[in-house]
């Protein structure tokens, strides 16, 4: 039995606008989207489907980029600016 590649679960595809791209396809622009939505190509509102040369672009993630200051190589804020205590506590000695 051949090895195969495990399935990705966000596994996801963009649509290369090519050489002489209809407005479906540039309307699409680089948005990643899952590999089991994405439409088939041509795509339906293409007006040159016997020329579309458009592809796709393959992407192991939909995620572009880092997301968290860590993964982009900056320090983490350790104490936010915001406040998250409102008026004053349950006991009656607590300060107004």
């Amino acid at each position: 039995m051949a090895d195969r590649q495990p399935r990705l679960r966000y596994h996801c595809v963009a649509v290369v606008a090519g050489r002489q791209a209809c407005a479906a396809a540039l309307e699409l622009g680089s948005t990643r989207l899952l590999s089991a939505d994405a439409p088939r190509l041509p795509l339906a509102t293409c007006d040159r489907p016997s020329d579309c040369d458009c592809r796709y672009q393959h992407f192991d993630d939909r995620r572009a980029g880092p997301r968290r200051a860590a993964e982009s190589g900056a320090l983490p804020d350790p104490w936010p600016n915001t406040e998250r205590r409102r008026g004053r506590g349950r006991r009656s000695s607590d300060p107004a």
